[in-house]
């Protein structure tokens, strides 16, 4: 397996919730242009629950999943029993992205228990911070300022009526290696 940096990307309202009922608690455009921009290329573990609730392989990026299911063999994605396994796969494929294209990175984007089983392993995080804070049943924890820094902040206004401002912001571990 190559070493090939972990990023996670989620959108994280202010109270930590991440998901509601298998889905997102709000409908934020921006947000989904920021998440493809930020994937496009890349390869994407998720858990089985995420991909279910997308609906669809999404396109420009291989799609993995983790699923205990060994029924579970959706049409435009790997499987893969253990996250060991699709870590390793999506690292394979993303040393393979060449220079000058997107960020060579495995981008885990949920649901709460693979980012539970990788946020140890990450070495940067995209994260949307939902100006509100909404009923849910997914959190993601409070991260440690002592063990990330900010090396980009972009603030959102809030895009209409009843939907929150948000910020765009990307992490870095301390001690990580400069990104470009």
């Amino acid at each position: 397996m190559s070493e090939v940096p972990i990023a996670l990307i989620l959108a994280r309202g202010e109270n930590g919730v991440i998901g509601r009922e298998g889905g997102l608690p709000w409908h934020l455009s921006g947000d989904l242009r920021f998440f493809k921009a930020q994937t496009l290329g890349k390869p994407i573990v998720m858990g089985r629950k995420t991909f279910q609730s997308i609906g669809r392989p999404l396109p420009g990026r291989p799609n993995l999943v983790v699923s205990r299911d060994p029924a579970f063999h959706p049409e435009g994605a790997e499987v893969f029993a253990d996250l060991e396994a699709a870590l390793a796969r999506a690292s394979d494929l993303a040393a393979e992205i060449p220079e000058g294209g997107p960020r060579r990175e495995v981008m885990i984007i949920g649901g709460g228990q693979i980012y539970a089983l990788t946020l140890a392993r990450a070495q940067r995080i995209y994260l949307t911070e939902v100006h509100a804070a909404p009923e849910g049943d997914t959190s993601f924890p409070a991260l440690d300022p002592s063990q990330w820094r900010e090396i980009l902040r972009e603030d959102q206004a809030s895009p209409g009526e009843g939907q929150p401002a948000f910020s765009f912001v990307i992490l870095e571990r301390s001690g990580a290696a400069p990104g470009p």
